[in-house]
């Protein structure tokens, strides 16, 4: 987010457009690092951190949920409950979509998914399959009256991962090709950097986007400058999220909290 900040300030010595922004202030930075700008309708100071904020208002509701229910069953009738509640009344509308029941029905499948999966009691796994197929059902009815797209994929990335949540990459053998080597040892290294690319990435956008514009670029209207520019960020971003995931990550993780 500082990072962020700086780039923005730097922006705006050479660029005044509304994807800078208004300059951030002291209240818009504390409502980010209490992950509240969304509730107190700030506008974000980058793109990846409403996801953070939501992301932990799910995370702190589900912890609840789990401390406050005696049993699995109940517990399961509750999010299966709260989820159909979501996809079908508050995912629809805009007013609530800096809440976390926006995006619980999404995120209750998920939970869902994983307890059909992976549960050591057989009568949990049975109940929370019965559940998402309930839901489907639910979804497939609602949708005579308006057909809700998001819904469907939703539900149907539940099934996947109810079905290949626990499938691995393909091992690698004296015999594999280099070309499976390399594409299998990309995908381990970029994967667990991939939060971190999703958090900085905006920064670069910014500074791509005023060096377009105050450079001239954007008079040429040259497709190849475009994509050069397009290809800097990632680089760029790839760069920083390794970093960033060696130094911020991987020390974080190992805090007692």
């Amino acid at each position: 987010m500082i990072f962020t900040i700086v780039c923005a300030w730097i922006a705006r010595f050479w660029v005044n457009d509304e994807f800078v922004g208004e300059q951030e202030t002291l209240g818009q930075f504390l409502a980010h690092l209490f992950f509240l700008q969304g509730i107190l309708g700030l506008d974000s100071i980058s793109a990846g951190v409403w996801y953070v904020a939501i992301d932990w208002q799910l995370y702190s509701v589900l912890a609840v949920l789990l401390i406050s229910f005696s049993s699995y069953q109940a517990l399961i009738w509750f999010i299966s409950i709260v989820a159909v509640s979501s996809l079908l009344y508050f995912n629809r509308s805009n007013q609530y979509e800096a809440y976390f029941i926006y995006f619980i029905g999404s995120y209750s499948l998920g939970v869902l998914a994983y307890l059909a999966k992976n549960f050591s009691d057989k009568r949990i796994r049975v109940l929370a399959k019965w559940m998402l197929i309930a839901i489907g059902v639910i979804i497939a009815i609602s949708s005579l009256h308006e057909v809700w797209l998001r819904n469907f994929l939703a539900w149907f990335v539940a099934i996947a991962l109810l079905v290949w949540g626990n499938a691995g990459y393909p091992s690698l053998s004296p015999t594999s090709s280099k070309a499976k080597a390399f594409v299998l040892r990309s995908i381990a290294w970029a994967s667990p950097r991939s939060y971190s690319a999703f958090l900085i990435h905006f920064a670069f956008i910014l500074l791509a986007n005023t060096l377009y514009i105050a450079s001239g670029m954007h008079a040429h209207e040259s497709g190849v400058m475009a994509i050069g520019l397009m290809l800097g960020v990632v680089v760029c971003s790839t760069i920083a999220a390794n970093y960033m995931y060696r130094w911020v990550e991987i020390p974080s993780a190992k805090l007692k909290i």
